[in-house]
Order: structure tokens, then sequence, then C-alpha cells
């Protein structure tokens, strides 16, 4: 069996499996500001993270102001969010992953240390996500904190401010 499948170049259909298991493994990512360096950084590691383990990645513009933006994905299959630098309403039942990088807002960082770390950061957020949905937790808003790199504390203009929020 395994072998016509390969011979046919089978490919399972995500959406069939999905009306199977009532799961889409889809999770939207929201941000205030998807152009600043910082935020891609992030997405790109939550991206990575997420694709190795089967998940797919979409981004969100919608307000999430109230419950009614959080239906509008929830419509659309997603079953987690990954928030970055954005607050998101108290009753948007599904589970959140809140990354905030109000820190960093100072300058762009493009130290190797700082890139690292927003990727560890993303990473990080996409497996605090995927534990909430597989083990399907009562949606909640969980903080995504990493250890800042020392370089981070190098840098004239940031380092005051975050040395005081850290």
């Amino acid at each position: 069996m395994l072998r016509a499948a390969t011979d046919l170049n089978y490919r399972p259909n995500l959406w069939a499996r999905s009306l199977r298991t009532k799961r889409t493994r889809m999770i939207a990512v929201v941000s205030s500001d998807f152009g600043r360096g910082a935020v891609a950084r992030v997405i790109a590691g939550a991206q990575s993270r997420l694709h190795r383990k089967g998940y797919l990645l979409a981004l969100a513009t919608v307000g999430l102001s109230d419950s009614h933006d959080a239906a509008h994905l929830r419509q659309r299959g997603v079953e987690g969010l990954i928030a970055v630098d954005r607050d998101v309403a108290g009753e948007i039942e599904l589970p959140v992953a809140a990354v905030e990088l109000g820190y960093v807002m100072g300058s762009e960082m493009s130290t190797e240390d700082m890139t690292s770390w927003l990727v560890a950061l993303g990473e990080s957020s996409a497996d605090t996500i995927i534990r909430q949905v597989e083990n399907d937790a009562i949606p909640r808003r969980v903080n995504v904190d990493a250890k800042m790199p020392a370089a981070f504390f190098d840098l004239p203009a940031a380092s005051t401010d975050a040395r005081e929020t850290a």
C-alpha cells in the first residue's frame, strides 16, 4: 500500500483529514507591526518550529478587540494564537502565547546574539502554544519569556530600560 502511494505520488489532503480529526493544526500570529525586524525574527522561529511539528502558521490582522474577532479566527480553523507585541482581549477563547518585545522597541538590534535570541523566543512561543492546543487546555494567555543574551545589555540605547524591566 505504501509503495502504491509512493508510485502514485499520493499526498494526503490535510483539509479532508481535519474533517475527520476536527483539528486543523493551524496557529495564527498577530502583531502590531509585522514589518519590524524583531517581530519578523520571532515569527521566523515560530514558523520553523510549527512546520517541524506539522502545524501551519497563518498571519492575522484582525483587531482582536472583542469576542467577534476571535470567533472569526475559530471559524477559519485557528486552534491557537501567538501574539507578538499585541494585546488580545481576555475573552478570546483561544489558547494564546504572548510575546512582549516592548523593551526591544528602542532599536532594531542586529547582533548575532540578539537575532538568535529572537528566533529562540519564536520557537519557545510555538512550543508553548502547541502544548496548550495538544493538551486541549482551557483557553488562556501564557506569557513567553526567554533569557536575554548579555549582548543586549551592551547596547547603549536600550540597556538602562531593559535592565529595569527585566
